[in-house]
């Protein structure tokens, strides 16, 4: 017997066809007995504009959806186009959820609690001092905020463009004034791992169709913990060879059940069970139908 309300819920975002959220949610609700369709919106190489994501934000409102996921590019554009902004969503100026209600769109960040949950279930009694962080786009600066959310004293972000980690500092000083935020050039990675408790990859280098690691992993010692966002694979290159290095290690798939939990949470009203939905995960990455 399902519930009586039939949820329809949608992931807005490019080159996101291979995306596994989409069963991982219909999964859980499953479970819940809940009528609930998750579907990919892929906008491809054709990227909106402004005109076409607020046409497309009406479509939504007008077809009954309950909420959305949001990802890349859409995650900072779609700020201005919503009627009302939590208060994480709104310090972080990024959404990757959308709850449709009463016509209203309410922008959320399960970003960041995603990764706070992860680092405080999987990471526990690790120390949180100084943390180095590979990557500062908009999953990097959720994590980035998790990161300070959660004590972290000294943090060194890097990125490919070198701006980006800066202007990610800037913002971060101003909202964090006690800490020492501070971006190093990519070269500089080593100087910031040998003062650092952690290292975070927050760019898609370790994805399968982007092998490598984001940092030389000689600079791992053995007290060292690592953590990636990546999922697929769960077991990066970088995660492997932390291990091999006796480090401590966090994969992405963390990350990836922990914010969905949360979505599915705010969508449904009901408590999902994210060790549940790490099972499935766990499945649809190891298959090869995926």
């Amino acid at each position: 017997m399902t519930d009586e309300h039939p949820y329809l819920v949608g992931l807005l975002g490019a080159g996101i066809g291979s995306s596994l959220t989409p069963p991982m949610h219909m999964e859980e609700a499953r479970h819940h007995g809940l009528a609930y369709v998750y579907r990919t919106i892929d906008t491809g190489q054709d990227r909106l504009d402004d005109a076409g994501l607020r046409a497309f934000l009406d479509s939504v409102v007008q077809l009954g959806f309950d909420g959305l996921n949001v990802t890349f590019p859409y995650k900072q554009q779609i700020l201005p186009l919503l009627d009302d902004l939590s208060p994480t969503a709104q310090r972080l100026g990024a959404v990757n959820t959308v709850l449709v209600r009463d016509g209203r769109l309410e922008g959320h960040n399960t970003d960041v609690t995603g990764f706070a949950q992860a680092v405080d279930r999987h990471l526990a009694g690790a120390s949180l001092s100084s943390v180095a962080q590979v990557g500062t786009g908009g999953a990097g600066a959720a994590v980035a905020d998790a990161l300070l959310g959660r004590g972290v004293a000294r943090l060194s972000v890097t990125d490919r463009d070198p701006q980006r980690a800066e202007d990610l500092a800037k913002t971060l000083r101003a909202r964090y004034a006690d800490r020492d935020v501070r971006a190093v050039r990519s070269d500089d990675i080593g100087d910031a791992l040998a003062e650092a408790d952690g290292l975070v990859n927050c760019t898609p280098t370790g994805m399968a169709h982007h092998p490598g690691t984001p940092v030389d992993t000689d600079l791992l010692r053995p007290e060292h913990w690592v953590a990636d966002i990546v999922y697929r694979p769960l077991q990066t290159e970088l995660l492997r060879a932390a291990g091999e290095r006796g480090c401590r290690v966090l994969h992405g798939g963390f990350m990836a059940v922990y914010q969905a939990a949360r979505t599915f949470e705010l969508v449904t009203g009901r408590t999902p069970r994210p060790e549940r939905m790490l099972h499935h995960l766990q499945q649809l990455v190891a298959s090869p139908a995926v």
